[in-house]
């Protein structure tokens, strides 16, 4: 069974940084596409980044170029979400996700984690 357990959420400034983690047991995360999606109060969940974790390829939306920068660590089987230049607008739920087969949308979820971007 995956689990997936993020953290590193909080209240942050406008301007200011925050980064997320989310660790991964029950397999190795090796051959995996991990996701971060998030989800503002009355708005539908909403692709982040992603990661291929084979080559290290990333993908981002184009609201968070530039700002964002999604990486893994393979000895401790993490995936980690840098944001920086926060804006009021990032300020949703946070949730990490994964693939293990390569082109199907992610099967595992984690709880979530709060971020909120005051003005």
């Amino acid at each position: 069974q995956v689990q997936l357990v993020e953290s590193g959420g909080g209240l942050v400034q406008a301007g200011g940084s925050l980064r997320l983690s989310c660790a991964a047991s029950g397999r190795t995360a090796s051959g995996s596409v991990m996701y971060w999606f998030r989800q503002a109060p009355g708005k539908e969940r909403e692709f982040v980044a992603k990661l291929y974790w084979g080559s290290g390829s990333t993908y981002y939306t184009d609201s968070v170029k530039g700002r964002f920068t999604i990486s893994r660590d393979n000895a401790k089987n993490t995936v980690y979400l840098q944001m920086n230049s926060l804006k009021p607008e990032d300020t949703a739920v946070y949730y990490c996700s994964a693939s293990f087969t390569i082109g199907t949308p992610p099967r595992y979820w984690g709880q979530g984690t709060q971020v909120t971007v005051s003005s």
